[in-house]
């Protein structure tokens, strides 16, 4: 059984930094796809940013240029770098990781993926 643990969320100003981290456990996530989605109140969950297993990168077109995500296979882990935060990108943020391993079909699609986290809370104030 696959978990994933976020962690890193919390309140920042307008402007700030925040980094989340996921942590895999229960199987190696090497050879898998892994994302992050959010969910602000009120809307639908939304993608957020993919790397694949040979670490190609997607980004959603809101925070192409400042979020960046990144994967250390030996921790089992993946990173979301959160900069240049405003209120908009208030939400909860949730991890995830598809199923299969080696593969190079769509990764910005909920449906792509088998394994969610809890979720972690980022507020950015104004």
């Amino acid at each position: 059984q696959v978990q994933l643990i976020e962690s890193g969320g919390g309140l920042v100003q307008a402007g700030g930094s925040l980094r989340l981290s996921c942590a895999a456990s229960g199987r190696s996530l090497s050879r898998s796809a892994m994302g992050w989605f959010r969910q602000a109140p009120a809307k639908e969950r939304e993608f957020v940013a993919a790397i694949t297993w040979i670490t190609r990168t997607y980004y959603g077109d809101s925070v192409k240029g400042r979020f960046t995500i990144s994967r250390d296979n030996a921790k089992n882990t993946v990173t979301l770098q959160m900069n240049s935060l405003n209120p908009e990108d208030t939400a909860v943020y949730y991890c995830a990781a598809q199923r299969g391993s080696y593969s190079s079909g769509s990764v910005i699609r909920q449906n792509d993926y088998s394994y969610w986290g809890q979720g972690a809370q980022v507020t950015v104030s104004s």
